[in-house]
């Protein structure tokens, strides 16, 4: 028997999503519905995400997003206990689409409103998979943010790196568009790279081997070019080649700050039974990035939690999660609460590109 029902809309960037989520007496949270409508078709054509065209999909998806939701979860909108929607960060078109028709909802149901910051739906997400407790040591990895982050409770959040420059997957997606792949550029990097060698351009690793556990993507995506340019006109093998260069220099930079930022986890807490380090973002779908996590974060003697691909990218259960948690800790907020651009999850730490992105996709 399910005691709260928790619907949760995320519009943040260019998926369209919503979830329902339910805790029972005995607290175990289960997703109950999870609707995703993606919106890579409206925006191939340009190579990325188009701001206005974003706002636009939403406002003619969302109804119909929510009601799927609830219908697959098989409630009514009076049983929900509670709304929540994204707020921050992200494009301030398609946050105002989700979190207004949020508040609507809270309004005309007189249920409450939680505001949620779309990092921290990513950072509270191996809890509803994994019943992960505090602390643990997170890395999201995705188009608009890339960082390593200590979670020590609800709302204490201690950024440790951020990415001076580029995301990770903003560097994907750059990557994809300069040697003419289709956009999501992610996925289509990853495949091209299989069969690829990947020691055929000798592309940098930057900063790597440093003890700052920062990330910096715009020098490798520069070499990329440049590589590039030399081999023109590039043939398939040659693409093959690049992709399968840059994407093993991403590993190797990725393994290098998480292995340190382990064996930091582990000093600051030798005493947990058992540590664990959770990756989130629509990057961490990638295969060889996820099996080199995995061996450093076996090396550090810490468990690895990738959550399913549906729960990496953008989507309404990690909203409603985390939504929940807050609801649970008393944290609502008013009708008026507003949306934010930015909003960085360390508030404390000094403001770094990666750190709470405008317009970021995570």
């Amino acid at each position: 028997m399910t005691d709260t029902l928790i619907l949760g809309i995320e519009t943040s960037c260019d998926e369209t999503a919503a979830a329902v989520i339910g805790r029972d007496a005995a607290g175990r949270a289960r997703i109950l519905s999870n609707v995703v409508r993606s919106q890579v078709d409206e925006h191939a054509a340009y190579g990325g995400v188009v701001p206005e065209l974003a706002a636009r999909a939403h406002v003619e998806a969302i109804d119909a997003i929510v009601a799927a939701a609830l219908g697959e979860a098989g409630i009514a909108p009076r049983d929900l206990s509670a709304i929540t929607a994204t707020i921050g960060p992200g494009l301030v078109g398609g946050l105002l689409v989700g979190a207004s028709t949020g508040k609507a909802m809270a309004l005309g149901l007189g249920r409450p409103f939680v505001g949620v910051n779309h990092l921290e739906g990513h950072a509270l997400t191996p809890r509803l998979t994994d019943a992960v407790d505090y602390p643990f040591l997170l890395l999201l990895v995705s188009g608009g943010h890339t960082q390593i982050l200590l979670v020590e409770g609800l709302g204490r959040y201690h950024r440790w790196g951020t990415t001076i420059d580029d995301a990770l997957g903003e560097a994907f997606d750059k990557a994809a568009k300069l040697l003419s792949l289709p956009h999501p550029g992610g996925p289509n990097v990853e495949r091209a790279a299989e069969g690829g060698d990947p020691r055929r351009f000798p592309l940098p690793r930057p900063l790597k081997g440093e003890a700052r556990l920062d990330f910096s993507f715009s020098g490798l995506k520069t070499a990329l070019r440049q590589a590039a340019s030399a081999a023109a006109p590039l043939s398939e093998r040659d693409v093959s080649d690049l992709c399968a260069s840059f994407q093993a220099a991403a590993v190797d930079v990725l393994a290098d700050r998480v292995g340190r930022a382990c064996r930091r986890f582990r000093e600051a807490f030798p005493d947990l039974a058992e540590p664990v380090i959770a990756v989130a973002g629509g990057v961490a779908a990638n295969r060889s990035i996820r099996a080199s996590l995995e061996a450093e974060a076996a090396r550090a003697g810490m468990r690895l939690i990738a959550p399913p691909l549906s729960l990496c990218t953008d989507n309404g259960a990690m909203i409603a999660y985390a939504g929940l948690e807050r609801l649970e800790a008393g944290m609502t907020d008013p009708l008026d609460v507003a949306v934010r651009s930015r909003w960085p999850l360390d508030a404390a730490a000094a403001p770094l590109v990666g750190s709470g992105k405008r317009g970021a996709k995570a």
